[in-house]
């Protein structure tokens, strides 16, 4: 069983960054407090007293050092190096001093456009349920520069508990790696960032974890879905990625919580960007009343997803099909009992 990458063993490469990342999220956690990067809390939020955040700075610092040791320079490379520190130095700006929603996303646009144009990372074509759409190269790019975007703010907004962006997007990883072991392509750039990502993700989750002891902050959670969507791009190079569903399975979690989240304020005549409680996350932890228990819950759920991608890849498509459906019935029974689209608590009130 060959589990090298570029002659590196995949544990050493995961140990080393795992290290890296512990080590560097307790020196970013002492200079959040020394520059007063805190989280306050509000009536929107969870947690109940001042946490440090830019946490996310010690998950891109591992993935640096992870790079620098076991990665080697492309111009591909260069492009995801590039927009990644333009993400991380937005993140860091915010989490210090909150900037207008314009401004972070005009520079994710600016990183999507440095990774899809420079770095040439776009969808040559989109294969559906074993369908190929094939598209003018114009509309390739411009749908990958939107596919970068979203997954950025997708991960930005389930950021909400304790340890939930980062092990949603560590199971994104593990998946990614593991596909990349049965396809037997672990020498594909997806697959050596993922390695990297996962290790550098997990030390930071030694002290996210609940109780969290230092929050990521939008420094992270759009920096992890930035790094998210580049291998999702970057597998369709070396064709990890054999169809756009599996990128989609495996973010179905936040990808409907994001569009029932568009939904439910259009709805109460909002707009798209007001921040709220009702969130899955949060309609879980009203039901659990434990931010560990319902942290676990989604990555268990999470988890069954990318089982399912991992049985399309294996072309056990109705295996694949059925714990994809039964996930989303899941997924229905607790939007219908929850408020994570119809307030029922208003509902209830104007009966009586």
């Amino acid at each position: 069983m060959n589990l090298e990458i570029n002659g590196y063993n995949i544990f050493n490469i995961f140990f080393i960054t795992l290290l890296t990342s512990m080590v560097l999220t307790t020196i970013v956690k002492k200079i959040a407090l020394h520059i007063n990067a805190m989280d306050i809390p509000n009536e929107r939020k969870v947690h109940k007293k001042p946490m440090p955040r830019i946490g996310g700075l010690a998950i891109f610092g591992a993935f640096i050092v992870g790079y620098m040791l076991y990665g080697t320079l492309s111009t591909q490379m260069l492009s995801v190096l590039i927009g990644g520190f333009l993400i991380v130095i937005t993140g860091i700006i915010d989490d210090i001093k909150p900037i207008k929603a314009r401004y972070k996303f005009l520079a994710q646009i600016i990183a999507a456009v440095i990774v899809v144009i420079y770095g040439e990372l776009y969808f040559n074509n989109i294969t559906l349920f074993g369908q190929i759409f094939v598209f003018p190269t114009w509309i390739n790019i411009i749908l990958s520069i939107f596919f970068v975007v979203a997954c950025i703010n997708i991960i930005n907004l389930i950021d909400g508990l304790d340890g939930l962006a980062a092990g949603v997007s560590t199971i994104y990883f593990i998946t990614i790696a593991i596909i990349g072991f049965v396809l037997n392509k672990l020498g594909g750039l997806d697959v050596i960032i993922s390695v990297i990502m996962i290790g550098s993700t997990m030390g930071f989750l030694v002290h996210n974890f609940p109780p969290a002891k230092i929050f990521m902050g939008d420094t992270g959670s759009m920096f992890l879905g930035f790094m998210i969507a580049v291998i999702a791009l970057l597998g369709y190079k070396v064709a990890t990625m054999t169809s756009i569903i599996i990128p989609i399975i495996l973010l179905s979690l936040p990808i409907f919580d994001t569009l029932f989240a568009i939904i439910r304020r259009v709805l109460k005549g909002e707009s798209i960007g007001t921040p709220d409680k009702e969130h899955l996350h949060h309609q879980l932890l009203r039901m659990t009343s434990s931010t560990k228990k319902t942290v676990i819950i989604i990555y268990i759920v999470n988890a069954l997803f990318s089982a399912a991608s991992i049985l399309f890849v294996l072309g056990d498509n109705k295996q694949a099909i059925a714990l994809y459906v039964a996930l989303m019935i899941f997924f229905i029974f607790i939007v219908l009992k929850t408020n994570i689209l119809f307030d029922h608590k208003k509902k209830k009130e104007g009966k009586k």
